[in-house]
């Protein structure tokens, strides 16, 4: 017997996608006084405060830019977009556990676009 519910459906969200759905169930429970918000709730919230630089627009395009590069793939596209790392080791760190490496070349590629919502 299986504690958690079924699974209805996966999607990637950057954190500045997850700040704006969150400053919304935020309002709603500020607005009924009965209800407490839960500990890992107001966590969620102070962590995408704390690390949310872009706003949602932003961070979507900055995602679609990574897909549209040859070796992102969705998932990877997702932790650049909210990592944002600054050079190749901190880059090739997200690749550490994929079947492949990518070429100085590559990681330069990825690298651009980063710098342009750096």
């Amino acid at each position: 017997m299986s504690i958690f519910k079924e699974k209805l459906g996966e999607e990637y969200l950057t954190v500045a996608e997850t700040k704006e759905i969150l400053q919304d169930i935020e309002a709603e429970r500020a607005a009924d006084e009965e209800r407490e918000m839960r500990y890992e709730l107001s966590r969620a919230i102070e962590h995408v405060n704390r690390f949310a630089v872009l706003d949602p627009e932003k961070a979507r395009e900055f995602v679609d830019k990574l897909l549209d590069l040859e070796k992102v793939d969705e998932k990877t596209a997702y932790k650049i977009a909210d990592l944002r790392p600054r050079d190749r080791d901190e880059l090739r760190a997200l690749y550490a556990q994929e079947r492949y490496s990518l070429s100085g070349d590559e990681l330069d590629e990825i690298l651009n676009v980063v710098d342009q919502y750096a």
